[in-house]
């Protein structure tokens, strides 16, 4: 009974395309945290519909190549408040080319955000990212 096949020594070379490319520079990864209500009352605040319909209207359209989203808890001190209050929360997360029209998604997604919900703040963390597809 013949073994197993040997490696090869060569690794197998994926070519990507103008969304996913092989090999990238200047690109970023960029965190969007969304506060979506109590943590203690789900019945409170934004409902996972609601949160849906967020994506695919205003964010899907802006980055259709793909995106990645995180349920979290979150603590958050607003304006004046003197005490953290604790929240449930989304994280998403997106890599694309660093771009200024690519910015300016971003920044529209942080604003449709507060206008939806009258939240003070959408924070952002942005950083470069070395990736490859």
């Amino acid at each position: 009974m013949p073994g197993p096949s040997p490696a090869t020594s060569t690794a197998p070379t994926l070519t990507g395309d103008a969304a996913h490319p092989a090999s990238t520079q200047g690109w970023v990864r960029t965190e969007l945290y969304f506060g979506l209500g109590p943590a203690d009352d789900s019945a409170k605040g934004i409902s996972e519909s609601d949160w849906r319909e967020f994506l695919d209207h205003e964010v899907t359209p802006r980055f259709p190549s793909g995106l990645s989203v995180a349920d979290i808890y979150g603590q958050w001190q607003g304006k004046g408040r003197p005490e953290p209050v604790r929240i449930r929360s989304k994280v998403l997360i997106i890599l694309y080319p660093g771009t200024d029209e690519n910015t300016a998604r971003i920044e529209a997604i942080r604003g449709a955000w507060k206008q939806k919900t009258g939240q003070q703040s959408v924070l952002r963390v942005t950083q470069p990212a070395d990736v490859s597809f």
